[in-house]
């Protein structure tokens, strides 16, 4: 099983950006679909729909992109590897999620520890690896931006009755990242005409955390309503429709725009 894709810029036009998409794969393990709970788990409802194609225009800016192949149903690669828990107190889905967003089973026979092991080693420990590598490669004894790319459905869930925006920025209340790094992207997707709000109700997850701790390194989560680029009742014709073009340039303006200021202000740090 392929865990992970690496899409690259030609090397000099290569900036000290690295994106991740963790979680817009569907493959799933063999035998793993008819164990999902019914019909409606079997249509993937958690996945992050059409990013890789969203974002695809992101390697000729210059940045180094990382998207994950599997499904988030095998194992979740935005959560801590030893299953804790990731915001203590509050309604989440776990390593291997057992539950979707509104509490219901994903599963009628759940992974077993051994296949959650497998999964560990096949598949995160891998995709973890291959993203600590390019952090470290457009590093070059240098500061590096790191972007966490995410979507999620814009119907209330357990984790937020109403989306109180289209783009809900992460940096872990303020760990991840210098204040900078959220304002810079926040001004530029609300100058596209994007709505923006910083860690509510999503303040970044492992990913984020993990690599906001590496020396150098400025890590943020964006996080996007799927009302942004697709129609919720029919995510899978997506790609096919207007709302999903428009919201690509408008993305596409929003990242060029970013890019330059992200890279001055590595520099001058």
């Amino acid at each position: 099983m392929k865990a992970y894709t690496i899409r690259e810029p030609d090397e000099n036009l290569a900036l000290p950006v690295v994106a991740s998409i963790p979680h817009a794969g569907v493959g799933l393990v063999p035998g793993l679909r008819r164990r999902l709970a019914g019909d409606y788990m079997r249509t993937l409802p958690m996945t992050d729909w059409h990013l890789p194609l969203l974002f695809d225009f992101l390697p000729a800016l210059g940045v180094t992109l990382i998207v994950a192949e599997m499904s988030r149903f095998v194992i979740d690669l935005n959560r801590p590897a030893d299953g804790r828990a990731l915001y203590p107190g509050r309604f989440e889905t776990g390593l291997v999620p057992l539950t979707g967003f509104n509490a219901e089973p994903v599963f009628d026979v759940p992974p077993s520890e051994v296949e959650i092991e497998r999964a560990r080693h096949e598949i995160y420990a891998p995709y973890h690896a291959a993203l600590d590598a390019l952090l470290e490669r457009r590093r070059r004894g240098r500061r590096v931006a790191f972007f966490d790319l995410h979507s999620v459905t814009s119907e209330p869930t357990r984790v937020s009755a109403t989306l109180p925006a289209e783009i809900m920025l992460g940096d872990r209340d303020g760990r991840s990242c210098a204040p900078w790094l959220r304002e810079t992207t926040a001004a530029a997707y609300r100058e596209e005409g994007f709505s923006v709000i910083a860690n509510n109700p999503y303040k970044g997850g492992w990913i984020t955390e993990r690599v906001g701790k590496q020396e150098g390194t400025e890590a943020l989560q964006v996080e996007m309503s799927w009302a942004a680029y697709l129609d919720p009742a029919d995510p899978a014709a997506a790609p096919a429709t207007p709302r999903f073009a428009r919201a690509r340039e408008r993305l596409r303006g929003v990242w060029a725009r970013l890019l330059p200021d992200v890279c001055g202000r590595l520099r001058s740090a």
